[in-house]
């Protein structure tokens, strides 16, 4: 097994230790989780390049690195739900997106072997992901440090409209996404 499919390895085995921390009652718990997933989020930038840069592109890294990519920020949005964090109906729209997305896909490489990569609309919305995740936690674990309620009421808020950001520029990413492949429908009756 190449560098490039253990990095994507080890981001889906930091999921199980991130989802530990968010929700262990402990101090600086989400500092903790901040960490491990900034570590997570750092192996996806360096799995593809580490691949491409030395030749080591293998169908199961294309198979799962953007499955990897969807369990870490997933497993966020649905303990984000537990915490209040966010509105299920943001990370529903999210999921679907992806589920979508993971269809066509499945469709182009099963039709003609074609392999879709991500457009620059996925590659905003995996960004606006990760920094809003980020900083969700990032303002929690402060809201908690200062230990004023009214700000942690505060976070919260801010943590279920940067939700909404991400289920706007998921689903646009998504339908981008479609109208980009549509020719891949031309052959459903």
């Amino acid at each position: 097994m190449n560098i490039a499919n253990r990095l994507t390895i080890i981001r889906i085995l930091l999921v199980p230790v991130f989802l530990l921390f968010i929700y262990l009652d402990i101090p600086f718990n989400y500092l903790y989780a901040v960490i491990v997933f900034v570590i997570a989020s750092i192996t996806d930038l360096y799995d593809g390049k580490l691949a491409r840069k030395y030749g080591i592109v293998t169908n199961f890294g294309k198979f799962l690195d953007p499955l990897a990519d969807k369990i870490l920020v997933i497993s966020a949005m649905i303990a984000f739900i537990g915490l209040s964090l966010a509105n299920p109906i943001t990370v529903i729209l999210v999921v679907t997106r992806e589920f979508v997305v993971s269809g066509v896909r499945l469709v182009a490489a099963s039709g003609s072997g074609k392999v879709i990569d991500a457009n620059w609309w996925g590659k905003m919305k995996t960004t606006i992901q990760i920094i809003v995740i980020i900083s969700i936690l990032v303002f929690m674990e402060f809201a908690r440090a200062m230990n004023i309620e009214g700000l942690t009421k505060a976070v919260i808020m801010g943590a279920n409209v940067g939700m909404w950001l991400v289920a706007v520029v998921t689903v646009i990413s998504g339908a981008t996404y479609i109208v980009q492949n549509k020719e891949l429908f031309n052959d459903i009756k």
